[in-house]
This record gives structure tokens, C-alpha cells and sequence, in this order.
């Protein structure tokens, strides 16, 4: 019990990477309704986005989040009108193995042309620290929760207040009423899909400076993004929050309190998801299906 401050502010500042992680997810599912297996991509090319920046030019991964992000939200719309629209109406099967399809060439070309070794962008502040009493505040997970907390607050402003926020609202409320009023839902969707894939580059260009960035980085981060997603609720982007820091906080508790706990911090997303899968299919924040 001698660390529970230090778990306590760890457990938070994680809990606020992940939250962003996952919101292009629950976006994405809760508009377009549609599974994306290649969303842990998109955060591992966020990633080495921010780092080769830094690398060769020496550009710190926040400066160069709002370009990462501007050029994923692009790539976002025209992967979904070029590849996920002519499939949207089929069978959820081919739309799993379409994502997860394009999720493998992917990592594979990243593999191929970074290789598989661990890279990390070393801004001055990586290392850096502020120290309180007894508990040590990592300036890189401080920054990377912040720069998070400003991106989330602004896409719940913008689903409640933008027109266009408003517009992916009704079209998750009910398609047919929403192309009854006159809103474009192919627009729609390819649009979310951009700005799903923009939160996920940026999630990635903060974890470019916290984890270690490699072409496999995106299966871990999908593993953790789906577990989340359905401990809060599938569609559910309160639950997507509350998930997220309730899987940080599962992770937290793990490493620091379990014997060679940081080995197995990494496995308690499986956990997590297998016992909710158990426990509460429909997650916190979701409903049982009607009878």
C-alpha cells in the first residue's frame, strides 16, 4: 500500500491516453457501425509519423500532431469511400476481414520499410519529472494526458454543438430519419471514418514519446481498444471514458502490486475482456439486446 499515490496519478495519466485511443473506435462503431480491425494501425502510423518528424527534423511529436492529424483524416475518408463503402451493406464477416485485411499490409509495409526494432521520439521532456513528496509525475504521461484531455473535450464539443457533430449524432440515432432530413450519410460516414482515423494518429503521436514504436504497436493497442470498448459498453462513448480508465487502472494495479507485475500488466486487457464477455456482455454503459 506504500505506492497507492504514486498507482493513483500513474493509473490516471494512462487512463487519459487510452481514453483517446479508443474514441476514434467507439466513433467510428457507434456512427458507421462498423468494426475496424485496422484501427491499431492507423495509432502505430500516428506514431511513426511523430517520430520520423522528430527524427530527421527535429519537429517535437505536439507540434506536429495537428499535421499528422489533418493528413489522417484525409486518408481516413478516401480508405472508406475507395475500400469500406462498397462493403458497408454486407455481412459484418467481410467487413472484419476487409479491416483486418488492410490492418496486416500495413504492419507488414511498415515492417518492411522501418524494420521490426524499437524506436521512441526523446523530446527534452521525456525524461523529465516533477516531484511531490513521495510521488513522481512523468512529464511526457502529463503532456500526452493533457494534449489528450484538450482533444477529447473538443470532440464532445463538437458532437454536441458542430453541425456536423450533430449530424453523426442522428445518423447514429436512426439512418432514415437523418437521410429524411436531409443530411448526406455517405458523406456522413466517410467524414467520421476521418476524423476516427485522425483521433487514432493522434493517440499515436503521443504514445510515439511514452511507449515504444514498432509495426506490431497496433495489435496491442486494438487488443486494449476492444476491451474497452466492450467494458463500456459497444457504441457507448461515456463508457468508452469510463472503460478506459478502468482498464488503466486494472493495468496499474497489476504492475505495481502482483510479483513481475509489469510483465503481466500487459495481459490484463484479455482478462478484462474475457470477464466482461462473461460477467456483462453489454458492458457498463450498454444494454442488454431486446428479446
Amino acid at each position: 500500500m506504500n505506492f497507492i499515490g504514486q498507482a493513483l496519478i500513474d493509473a490516471i495519466l494512462l487512463g487519459g491516453i487510452y481514453t483517446l485511443m479508443v474514441m476514434g473506435l467507439a466513433l467510428s462503431f457507434g456512427v458507421i457501425r462498423i468494426i475496424n480491425f485496422m484501427h491499431g494501425e492507423a495509432i502505430m502510423l500516428g506514431a511513426y509519423g511523430a517520430y520520423w518528424a522528430f527524427a530527421l527534423y527535429g519537429v517535437d511529436p505536439l507540434l506536429v500532431l495537428p499535421l499528422l492529424m489533418m493528413l489522417g483524416a484525409a486518408a481516413g475518408y478516401v480508405l472508406f469511400k475507395t475500400t469500406i463503402a462498397p462493403v458497408l451493406n454486407a455481412p459484418h464477416e467481410n467487413q472484419i476481414l476487409l479491416t483486418f485485411g488492410l490492418g496486416l499490409i500495413l504492419t507488414n509495409v511498415a515492417l518492411i520499410l522501418w524494420t521490426g526494432n524499437e524506436r521512441s521520439s526523446n523530446p527534452p521532456y521525456t525524461f523529465a519529472s516533477l516531484n511531490f513528496g513521495d510521488i513522481v509525475v512523468p512529464v511526457s504521461r502529463l503532456l500526452g494526458f493533457s494534449t489528450a484531455a484538450v482533444l477529447i473535450g473538443a470532440m464532445f464539443i463538437w458532437l454536441k454543438y458542430g453541425e456536423l457533430g450533430r449530424a453523426s449524432r442522428a445518423i447514429a440515432q436512426d439512418r432514415d430519419a437523418a437521410t429524411l432530413m436531409g443530411i448526406n450519410v455517405p458523406h456522413m460516414y466517410a467524414f467520421s471514418f476521418g476524423v476516427s482515423t485522425a483521433l487514432a494518429v493522434a493517440s499515436g503521436a503521443i504514445c510515439s514519446f511514452i511507449f515504444a514504436v514498432t509495426p506490431f504497436m497496433g495489435f496491442d493497442m486494438l487488443v486494449k481498444g476492444f476491451a474497452i470498448v466492450i467494458l463500456g459498453g459497444v457504441g457507448s462513448v461515456i463508457g468508452a471514458v469510463a472503460g478506459s480508465f478502468l482498464l488503466a487502472f486494472a493495468e496499474t494495479a497489476v504492475a505495481y502490486y502482483v510479483p513481475n507485475g509489469n510483465g503481466w500488466s500487459e495481459a490484463v486487457a484479455f482478462g478484462v475482456l474475457f470477464l466482461t464477455l462473461l460477467i456483462r456482455p453489454y458492458g457498463i454503459a450498454g444494454r442488454p439486446a431486446a428479446g
